[in-house]
């Protein structure tokens, strides 16, 4: 097996493990991720939305045709949760010292490696349509 191809399930399957197990304290409606959907004026249909995204993402992730996109989905997922928390929730949310923004500064570095791995799977979707 290829260092490239390693490399590439290891980050996949890195952000994905992440994004699925969150997925539990979002669908189940956990006290913390009601209170941090809450604390953004997103509850419940952001923290549902957002679950479902992420687990969109995590298949996509899973499969290597579409690596790359599951990847530009959790990375633009995570961008929002980094957001989120330098502007309203603050690195530490729920006193859990801020593992949650760290787990999404993972996902997103681990999600930019397997764009920059899989950026020739990426076609060009005007080219793509006309053929």
């Amino acid at each position: 097996m290829k260092s490239k191809t390693i490399l590439s399930w290891l980050f996949r399957l890195a952000a994905a493990v992440v994004l699925l197990q969150t997925l539990f304290f979002k669908f189940t409606g956990a006290p913390e991720s009601v209170e941090i959907f809450s604390s953004l004026g997103a509850e419940p249909w952001g923290r549902i939305g957002s679950g479902i995204i992420e687990l969109i993402a995590s298949i996509l992730l899973l499969i290597p045709r579409t690596a790359w996109m599951g990847a530009l989905i959790a990375l633009g997922t995570m961008a929002g949760a980094i957001v989120s928390h330098l502007t309203v929730l603050g690195i530490e949310v729920a006193g859990d010292g801020g593992t949650l923004f760290f787990l999404a500064l993972a996902v997103a570095v681990s999600c930019i490696i397997v764009l920059i791995l899989h950026r020739n799977d990426i076609k060009n979707p005007l080219k793509a349509s006309a053929a």
